[in-house]
């Protein structure tokens, strides 16, 4: 399978989806629309759109310890699949709803763009962690039977599934697998019957859907919340993309646009699909060559490893490049274009725990860009997305920089807003546009 040249599509995006529309049926791929709705924001209580964000912003910061991995094969006589999945506050948990069965039951599952297993808890569980929904029953369904091990996704070491006991099993560990405990799924791969909504009074079904019917799961943080699995949406043959592409419900892409943070609460964000994706831009390959903080280029020779992962907040820049602390370079860029024009700095650490912040000027706008420098194509970063924004009431207020360190650079959610992000899984390119993503409504 191709890969992307040294910036693999690995993202994490968690989110609540409503899925609304469907393009009508006919033989050739079509479309598919989902709204994205934080679950933060489906119970709100009382909390200002400023107290929300800031909320956001302290958990990603504390979601920084736990890291990405590509996922890795395992030889045929092993049971056991890697794939990545970085672990989020349960405040900060997302999750995709709609039903499976011959006698509907409702599944939420967190939405993972980087790895492509559909799963849901299964009775009777051999270890199951309590959740507030109710478990899937496969056997009151008689759409739901077992794959065979005779399936071609159960055959071959590059399969997504395992023949083991003379049972197709999904045994699937996410995370870092230094760590003495990592998230866990282990069950039956499964054909089922799901039931998409289209709108508020029509449903689209799609029979024989493939899934892990899970009954054995450990360490995944979904403890006392509604979450019951995972929604896989990368391109494995397993993934929801790939499987309704092969079905020809969809072409094999899928695109988000991410409103911004202060206007999240009037419209939301719209994942589309297939022919419901706006009409593509010119696509590139991306490999990162370089960085630039308004009009000073960095002159990094190359940045290594670097991801788009819409489930961390903001941006990360990689202090362990070859030869150099490229996030350090980055901040004390900032702090020379923000001393220039003497902007008061402030001195201690904000709530938001971000290394480099100022004092609020009356009337002062010019905040800094940041490009990012792609193999073929530039990511220019509006200043009014490369800062977090305080709103006071007591003091003065202030702005950081909304960046931070890690050991891979990685363009957050923060950066992305107002942004269209296509990912082509034919083709394995990624494209993007700055687009007003407040004007992507539903039909």
């Amino acid at each position: 399978m191709a890969q992307i040249p040294i910036f693999p599509i690995s993202i994490l995006f968690f989110c609540f989806i409503t899925f609304f529309q469907a393009s009508s049926a006919s033989s050739k791929p079509t479309g598919l629309s989902m709204k994205l709705i934080r679950r933060d924001l489906l119970f709100p209580g009382n909390l200002t759109t400023f107290q929300r964000i800031r909320r956001l912003v302290q958990l990603s910061v504390r979601a920084q310890n736990f890291v990405s991995f590509s996922s890795l094969n395992q030889s045929e006589g092993n049971v056991l699949v890697h794939l990545p999945l970085r672990r989020v506050p349960k405040d900060l948990a997302y999750v995709v709803e709609f039903k499976i069965g011959n006698k509907p039951q409702t599944v939420k599952l967190l939405m993972d763009t980087g790895s492509s297993l559909i799963w849901t808890q299964c009775a009777p569980c051999i270890k199951c962690y309590q959740q507030k929904t109710s478990l899937y029953k496969p056997r009151i369904s008689m759409t739901y039977r077992k794959l065979p091990c005779s399936h071609p996704l159960c055959q071959g070491g590059n399969s997504p599934f395992r023949c083991h006991n003379n049972e197709c099993v999904n045994d699937i560990r996410y995370g870092d697998l230094s760590q003495p405990t990592t998230p866990r799924t282990k069950g039956v791969a499964s054909f089922e019957t799901f039931h998409i909504p289209v709108d508020s009074s029509h449903t689209r079904v799609i029979n024989d859907m493939i899934f892990g019917c899970s009954n054995d799961n450990s360490d995944t943080s979904f403890e006392n919340s509604q979450i019951s699995g995972i929604l896989g949406l990368s391109r494995g043959p397993d993934g929801l993309t790939s499987q309704l592409a092969k079905r020809g419900i969809i072409q094999n892409r899928f695109s988000y646009c991410l409103v911004p943070f202060h206007d999240e609460l009037k419209r939301p964000s719209i994942l589309r699909f297939g022919d419901d994706i706006p009409r593509p831009m010119n696509h590139y390959y991306v490999e990162l060559l370089d960085i630039s903080v308004g009009l000073q280029k960095m002159g990094f020779e190359s940045i290594r490893g670097s991801l788009i992962d819409s489930g961390a907040l903001v941006s990360r820049i990689d202090e362990n490049t070859v030869r150099r602390n490229a996030y350090q370079e980055v901040i004390e860029a900032f702090k020379a274009y923000y001393d220039k024009k003497n902007i008061r700095r402030k001195v201690g650490q904000v709530a938001e725990k971000f290394e480099v912040c100022y004092y609020n000027k009356a009337g002062f706008r010019d905040f800094a860009t940041m490009t990012l420098h792609f193999k073929g194509s530039d990511y220019l970063i509006d200043g009014k997305y490369m800062h977090y924004f305080s709103d006071e009431k007591k003091g003065e207020g202030y702005f950081c920089v909304a960046v931070s360190k890690s050991s891979k650079t990685t363009l957050g959610a923060w950066q992305q807003q107002n942004m269209r992000t296509i990912y082509d899984m034919n083709g394995s390119r990624l494209q993007w546009a700055t687009e007003t993503c407040a004007n992507d409504h539903s039909p």
